[in-house]
């Protein structure tokens, strides 16, 4: 048997072992991530009053376990795109995207981050927030409702609880510039 290193003793794997933990431990963890979501609300224009309107106290997301206005977005794990995402806005949406930690979500709130909107021919709008970082739930509309926005944290919660932790952290392993 090779003489395995130091740091490889001290570094704990969570792929391999995750298939032997309880099913009641996955429910836990996975649970403790749905229900404390730290939004860093990214609002380029007027779908994010109805981001905003969707956390007052009318529609009150923090009920689903939804904690608004994180300080930074090293703070957060939910980054909600709401507005046009210009082409000179789109390297800062992509940098904070970055240095937000793993595991973080992205939902893509309105027809102008979505697909460009009613501005999808102009030069300068990204065609969609899509293009620069990965998405996990799209919500529509123009302007879309508050409600349209707590369906989509609701579908966001029930991708999270089926989640298998080993499967996120190994795909997220073979990144280029990622050592394990």
């Amino acid at each position: 048997m090779p003489a395995m290193a130091a740091r490889d003793l001290l570094m704990p794997t969570v792929g391999p072992v995750s298939r032997l933990a309880p099913k009641p431990m996955r429910f836990i963890l996975n649970w403790g991530r749905r229900y404390s979501l730290w939004v860093f609300n990214f609002g380029l224009a007027c779908c994010a009053i109805e981001f905003i309107a969707t956390s007052m106290s009318r529609h009150d997301f923090i009920r689903f376990g939804v904690i608004p206005f994180a300080n930074g977005p090293r703070q957060a794990d939910l980054m909600i795109v709401s507005g046009t995402v210009t082409d000179k806005m789109a390297p800062a949406v992509k940098r904070l995207y970055e240095q937000m930690p793993d595991p973080k979500y992205v939902i893509s709130f309105g027809a102008c981050s979505n697909c460009g909107g009613p501005y999808w021919d102009s030069y300068c709008v990204t065609k969609g927030v899509d293009q620069i970082i990965p998405v996990d739930v799209y919500v529509p509309g123009c302007p879309p409702r508050p409600e349209a926005l707590l369906y989509g944290i609701m579908k966001l919660q029930e991708r999270i609880a089926a989640e298998s932790l080993g499967e996120r952290y190994t795909a997220q392993d073979d990144r280029p510039g990622v050592t394990p």
